[in-house]
């Protein structure tokens, strides 16, 4: 059987002729010079850490990822690119051969070889008190074999189509450089040394990380001399920033102020379509939930939420069209699906959830509680733009059909250290891909600290109806086959409301007309120095 004939066909995997094809963005040009002119970004959220393996955030990637590169990338279409990786191929069902661009070096000028990649793999599963793991993209590999200095094979225990689209989410490390290495070391700066298109130059936690243009870095890098990105989660202060010409870049752009910079000529305003899923996520397994009580506020004695019908009710009661065109004016799309647009193995032809306050009071009644009970949901605030509006409309809508509402938003480490710690009932948050799979394998698997399945599974949502398809379609190879499971298992979510999708967000950056131009890499909405171009 021609191997090549499946990756082709399965959606979201690069077809095999694109596996030897160089990436325009990093052949096409040889590194910049250094430049003359410094580029100051204003972003919404901060990094935790700069440890490439400690976090599988969307912060903290987009932060690394100007830092160090993974094997192979993805493009804002979805489809796979090389990066450190010039071409790979699957030989059979359980082992892929890779080989690496010639003469590529971390910044210290450490060569990078083979055996960083197996030294990376190892890693992966020793970091400590990683609130969201990348240990499911390396837990089924089983070796790694060095071919010569350039070439590679991975061996994996059981079949696994995506291995080349898992190399995306993992930044490649040095055996010399970081043997031994501890998270500390990476965010003081000590270590923080890759393969990337700029180089660590400070960095103070929550504040502000400076970078410089990596000289001999292989590919292309936008000519700045100095990068410096501070971290502002008011809206209002970025966008002041940006007029005062303090910033140059940012993002987050406040939905309400998107129409009068857009006719600013000072300013100009960029955008793409996010592959980002804005969803409630709903204690459906203990018997006891915190934050929800009767009507008095008196703990009740039964978890609600536990009742499919009660989860049915409150995805009626959102009104995601408003939602999206009141309080976000138009940047996003109000949600079918859990999964997003971009990704082409989603359920087809869905129509919009509906709004239906009777129906929801109906069910409501069934399960048991014709009078409502009370509830706190929870969100993190400055995640994204307009996060504690959209809070707050879906708690008008929750109190509309009797379900006493009120919302309470964290700062973002406290917030996901909590929903981590299970301290919430039901809370808001995103997830970012362009792959039904990988969402469902992150978010809903049931949670297995063995597999690594279920990093994002918060609720500790188990539903053996979707485990079954997905794990079957993780390991097939057969491309129709494995799309007809994935759709199997997005179905079974979403007759069992095991999250609440609510819209999917536009990312919108704003940036000094004549001075920068950024080109978003991919539909993740990340910042990225490595985009923003100087004009």
């Amino acid at each position: 059987m021609d191997r090549r004939t499946f990756l082709g066909a399965m959606a979201g995997l690069v077809p095999a002729a694109a596996f030897t094809r160089t990436a325009a963005f990093a052949q096409s040009n040889p590194a910049a010079s250094s430049g003359s002119r410094p580029l100051s970004i204003g972003a919404i959220s901060a990094p935790n850490s700069l440890d490439p393996h400690f976090y599988q955030s969307p912060t903290n990637n987009q932060t690394l990822r100007q830092i160090f590169d993974p094997l192979v990338t993805e493009d804002a279409t979805g489809t796979l690119r090389p990066l450190l990786a010039e071409s790979w191929r699957a030989l059979d069902e359980t082992t892929w051969e890779f080989k690496l661009r010639p003469g590529i070096r971390f910044h210290d000028g450490t060569p990078l070889t083979p055996d960083d990649i197996a030294y990376t793999i190892e890693r992966v599963p020793n970091v400590p008190n990683s609130p969201g793991s990348f240990v499911p993209y390396v837990r089924n590999v089983a070796a790694v074999e060095v071919i010569d200095d350039r070439g590679f094979r991975i061996r994996s225990k059981t079949p696994n189509p995506f291995l080349d689209r898992d190399f995306t989410n993992l930044y490649i490390l040095s055996r010399k450089i970081h043997a031994g290495a501890e998270t500390a070391d990476f965010t003081s700066g000590k270590l923080a040394i890759g393969t990337g298109a700029f180089r660590y130059a400070g960095f103070t936690v929550g504040q502000q990380i400076e970078l410089e243009p990596n000289p001999a870095y292989w590919g292309r890098t936008p000519g700045w001399s100095r990068i410096r990105t501070r971290f502002i989660p008011d809206a209002g202060a970025r966008v002041a920033g940006l007029l005062s010409g303090d910033l140059d870049l940012i993002d987050g752009v406040p939905v309400q102020d998107v129409a009068h910079l857009t006719a600013d000529k000072k300013v100009e305003i960029f955008s793409v379509a996010s592959a980002t899923s804005a969803y409630l996520f709903p204690d459906a397994s203990r018997d006891q939930a915190p934050f929800v009580t009767d009507r008095a506020g008196r703990p009740l004695d039964r978890n609600p939420l536990k009742d499919v019908r009660v989860r049915q009710a409150l995805s009626l009661a959102i009104d995601r069209k408003g939602i999206v065109e009141r309080l976000l004016l138009g940047q996003g799309t109000p949600a079918d699906q859990f999964a997003p647009p971009p990704a082409p193995d989603r359920l087809p032809n869905r129509a919009p959830i509906a709004v239906d306050v009777a129906r929801a009071k109906r069910l409501l009644t069934e399960a048991g509680y014709p009078e409502g009970f009370g509830l706190t949901i929870h969100g993190p605030s400055g995640f994204f733009t307009g996060d504690v509006a959209v809070l707050q409309a879906i708690a008008q809508g929750f109190s509309r059909i009797g379900v006493e509402t009120k919302v309470e938003t964290l700062p973002i480490a406290t917030f996901f250290s909590r929903a981590t710690n299970r301290e919430f009932a039901l809370f808001l948050t995103t997830y970012a891909t362009t792959n039904s799979a990988e969402l469902l394998r992150q978010v809903v698997l049931t949670k297995d600290q063995e597999t690594g399945a279920g990093p994002f599974n918060r609720q500790r949502y188990s539903n053996p109806k979707l485990d079954a398809p997905l794990l079957a379609a993780l390991g097939d190879f057969d491309a129709d086959r494995r799309v007809a499971r994935i759709r199997d298992a997005l179905a079974a979510l979403e007759e069992d409301v095991g999250v609440i999708p609510v819209f999917y967000p536009r990312f919108n950056w704003a940036g000094r007309k004549g001075y920068v131009r950024f080109v978003p890499g991919n539909a993740f909405g990340h910042t990225n120095a490595v985009f923003a171009e100087p004009v």
